[in-house]
């Protein structure tokens, strides 16, 4: 028998999004959208001296996968480079696409394991991870050049 795709642990995580608000003076914006079902997560991020994301706020428009997955990494972003980022992204993207058996090591992604199977939702469960990934890397951008 396969796991249902909406679970109690997927809809805890999606009523419980941490930094779930915009930040007043954020060093970059990105908003990301899925064209196949209309979710949307718009980031802000500020990086510190070092180019690590030291403050986050979301905005999720997403379905409960869209908002699980934007409480996943929001959970665990501040701290992390862009380049660490941008791993947990890549990771996410090729399990969602077949293209490695385990789940990335990003806390809790195992999560999405009854997902695998519907594509139509991975652009969905992708949508904060490429969001913060793509604002960090802009940030980081912005500090060095301060």
């Amino acid at each position: 028998m396969t796991a249902p795709l909406y679970n109690a642990r997927i809809l805890r995580l999606a009523a419980s999004i941490p930094n779930h608000a915009r930040l007043e003076a954020p060093m970059a914006t990105v908003e990301k959208r899925s064209p196949v079902c209309g979710s949307r997560v718009t980031v802000d991020v500020a990086v510190d001296d070092a180019g690590r994301v030291s403050d986050l706020g979301l905005l999720v428009r997403a379905c409960a996968l869209g908002q699980a997955s934007a409480s996943l990494m929001a959970a665990e972003a501040v701290g992390k480079t862009p380049a660490e980022l941008a791993a947990a992204r890549d990771a996410l993207t090729a399990w969602l696409a077949g293209e490695r058996e385990a789940a990335p090591e990003w806390p809790g992604l195992d999560i999405f394991t009854p997902a695998l199977p519907h594509s139509a939702r991975h652009a969905s469960i992708r949508l904060a991870f490429e969001g913060v990934a793509e604002a960090a890397a802009a940030a980081a951008r912005t500090q060095a050049r301060a």
